[in-house]
């Protein structure tokens, strides 16, 4: 009997985690908003959330950290809630609120209790609308970037990859520059910059509106259009980003960290925009490089040749181009061509083998986990509603996003590794311990 039990539960264990397909329903008002509604009554729980086609690349020269700094802004004031009032009108109704803005959008949401959804759809609507922009909050607000700027880069340990990352793998894209922005260019930001790209971009003809949760979707409908159908429409927004030059032969650099003792190895290699099926294919095989202690690189580079203290492989989707990169931490005088080299056998072995039957199955149930996990809560399916629309142009993939893992072959993941992970596309960066100066 215990036998049974026993053998009844590794099958069970064995089974990928049935997602619920996830019901909505979608349209658009004559200004342009994109509304998707979900409707979930288990919990008296509800989101508002906007998502805004704008992030750190929507700039022009000498004015980055723009999207960055408009996270920080629209939560001033409007004409209708006064200045430094937004936080504690959400939180005295049971609420919560936040923002968060990539290279590519800006995304704002609140939670409350279901009986304020009224409320948070008139918060949300009084941002796009009516908000106070003037040189007062300007001047608050770039303080505070530039603060956080300071903490998590200029003064954080390793604070400086990504940055780094953008300046060695792009040399035309937007993507060069840090989404949060360069401090001199946020100091020459005016007044009337600032109110132009406002007027540009938080416009409802570049946004999407979800409401999911314990909604009734008639009345729902109903306050939408109450609150956003008298917005008015901006002007159509034209992206012409130049395109960059294909990498064909290893780049080699160096950069400096004063904040770090242990110096790092990055490799990295431009790669496909995210919604190309290369990039699903790619995030596989970050997965199937460092992804846990029985991982190709943790195995062979922490635990049987203790080599490197840390070894990561990352797919960081952007919408234009991807960056794919191995990060690695020595151990002791490890010499971080060691570590390149390698992480280069295996990603070889990648490029020239099939990998194992078992390695695949691992990999299909690390990837329909994560499906299912993504959507476990009110605020994921909240978030992935508004980046499948915005950013990938397909709702639906909320629900079939997984058959594209499902039907990715080992074949497949061997082709895509020849295409894109090859040393002569790849760029090595030492990340140094500042050098001491010379006094």
């Amino acid at each position: 009997m215990k036998k049974l039990l026993l053998t009844i539960l590794c099958l069970a264990s064995a089974l990928p985690a049935a997602a619920q397909e996830v019901a909505y329903e979608e349209y658009d008002l004559d200004n342009g908003l994109h509304v998707i509604l979900h409707q979930d009554n288990t919990a008296p729980v509800v989101v508002t959330s906007v998502m805004y086609h704008v992030g750190g690349k929507d700039r022009t020269e000498g004015r980055t950290g723009f999207a960055h700094l408009f996270e920080h802004l629209l939560f001033e004031g409007t004409e209708n809630i006064e200045k430094g009032k937004w936080f504690e009108i959400v939180s005295s109704r049971g609420g919560q609120n936040n923002a968060n803005t990539s290279q590519d959008r800006t995304y704002y949401y609140e939670v409350f209790p279901s009986n304020n959804l009224e409320l948070g759809l008139w918060m949300e609507s009084e941002r796009m609308l009516h908000p106070i922009i003037n040189q007062e909050g300007l001047d608050t607000q770039i303080e505070v970037v530039k603060e956080e700027r300071r903490l998590r880069y200029d003064n954080s340990p390793y604070g400086q990859i990504l940055p780094v990352l953008g300046k060695n793998l792009f040399e035309k894209h937007p993507y060069k520059d840090p989404n949060i922005g360069y401090m001199e260019d946020l100091d020459a930001a005016s007044l009337e910059d600032v109110i132009a790209y406002n007027e540009k971009y938080y416009v409802p003809n570049n946004a999407v509106l979800v409401v999911a949760g314990d909604i009734d979707m008639a009345e729902t409908r109903r306050l939408v259009d109450k609150y956003f159908s008298e917005i008015p429409r901006g002007d159509q927004i034209v992206r012409d980003y130049p395109v960059e030059d294909p990498i064909t032969s290893e780049v080699r650099s160096t950069a400096y960290d004063k904040n770090i003792q242990i110096p790092a190895s990055i490799v990295a290699y431009r790669t496909p925009g995210f919604k190309q099926r290369d990039a699903y294919v790619l995030d596989m095989i970050s997965s199937y490089l460092s992804d846990g202690k029985s991982s190709k690189l943790y195995k062979k580079l922490v635990d049987d040749q203790k080599q490197a203290l840390q070894v990561g492989a990352f797919n960081i989707g952007q919408e234009d181009y991807g960056m794919y990169i191995v990060f690695s931490l020595p151990v002791g005088e490890t010499p971080l061509d060691t570590l390149v080299t390698e992480i280069e056998e295996e990603i070889a072995a990648v490029r020239t083998d099939l990998i194992t039957e078992r390695d695949y199955q691992k990999l299909q149930n690390k990837f329909e986990n994560r499906y299912v996990n993504s959507n476990s809560s009110i605020q994921g399916i909240a978030g992935s509603l508004a980046t499948n629309y915005m950013l990938y142009g397909d709702t639906e993939l909320i629900n079939k996003e997984i058959e594209i893992y499902r039907s990715i072959t080992r074949e497949e993941i061997r082709e895509v590794a020849q295409k894109y992970l090859k040393p002569n596309q790849r760029v090595v960066i030492d990340y140094l311990p500042e050098p001491p100066s010379e006094n």
